[in-house]
């Protein structure tokens, strides 16, 4: 996997990331760094790269044992430390999972899975920050 992220000089501080697979990300500082909040930060992305990560897993996993999931949210919240290097010191996942008659016990295991075997991003993160899951079945 690579990337490459090259400076808008014009911008102020936003930067622009192409992925691998030839995609672009744009991202951007806030004011008080130069930036001109014209996207997402670079932290945020990252913490939003990984709950798209761990619902991928979730959704896949719920799928493959065939029950009908037809919606997934994910709200993620989290804490940094006050010092630099400010890293991820808490990330709470809270998953809202809708379909029909699913199964508390399979959400579960969905989302222990990916927490604990596939999903890489949250497993990464998880050597700074304490991360705990919770989630909700919506009936559809």
């Amino acid at each position: 996997m690579e990337c490459t992220i090259n400076w808008v000089p014009a911008s102020g501080m936003a930067f622009v990331a192409e992925t691998g697979s030839g995609h672009l990300l744009t991202m951007d500082g806030a004011p008080e760094g130069g930036g001109r909040n014209l996207a997402p930060r670079p932290m945020e992305t990252l913490l939003a790269g990984a709950g798209a990560c761990t619902a991928y897993d979730v959704v896949l996993i719920l799928k493959r044992g065939r029950h009908e999931v037809s919606g997934c949210q994910l709200k993620v919240s989290s804490e940094r430390a006050t010092t630099d290097p400010k890293v991820f010191t808490k990330i709470h996942l809270h998953f809202i999972v809708t379909g029909r008659k699913l199964p508390a016990a399979a959400v579960e295991r969905a989302i222990a899975l990916s927490h604990e075997k596939y999903c890489s991003a949250t497993i990464m993160l998880g050597r700074t920050a304490e991360v705990t899951t919770g989630y909700e079945i919506v009936e559809a």
